[in-house]
């Protein structure tokens, strides 16, 4: 079921990228992401109330509260980034370029989080950062 789950979080993060491009026309790109942050806030807090989980947050320890956080800053730097580098360039390189995040993601749950690293995933990292290369030299990138 989870990979339905990614399948489906790709889909959704492609239709991001290609919708926020076309919206950051004429917008400043914090003031984008802000607007759609507010909608990621409405949306999501309506989710956990309709699962009924809205008291769970009370059970949450201190440290998952830090973890969270953290995580919620660098959620914030990362759009912020990405909105910047998509109002600057074309979406097919800057998407290609920031989706190098696997590659980092990959490395930091290894050593982070004990997860088995395997020829496959070598393989497909390299894969992953010559395409982003590839992709970056490719052509003028102003557009």
């Amino acid at each position: 079921m989870w990979i339905i789950y990614a399948l489906l979080a790709a889909v959704s993060a492609a239709l991001v990228i290609v919708l926020t491009k076309a919206g950051l026309k004429n917008v400043d790109s914090s003031l984008a992401f802000a607007i759609q942050a507010l909608f990621i806030v409405c949306i999501t807090w309506a989710v956990v109330v309709y699962q009924g989980n809205f008291s769970d947050y009370m059970k949450i320890e201190a440290r998952t509260w830090i973890y969270l956080i953290c995580a919620g800053i660098c959620t914030t730097l990362s759009t912020l980034l990405s909105y910047k580098a998509l109002s600057l360039g074309p979406a097919s390189y800057v998407v290609t370029i920031e989706r190098t995040s696997l590659v980092i993601a990959i490395v930091l749950a290894v050593i982070f989080l004990k997860e088995k690293i395997t020829w496959q995933i070598v393989v497909g990292s390299l894969a992953i950062i010559a395409g982003a290369v590839l992709i970056a030299i490719s052509g003028n990138s102003d557009s």
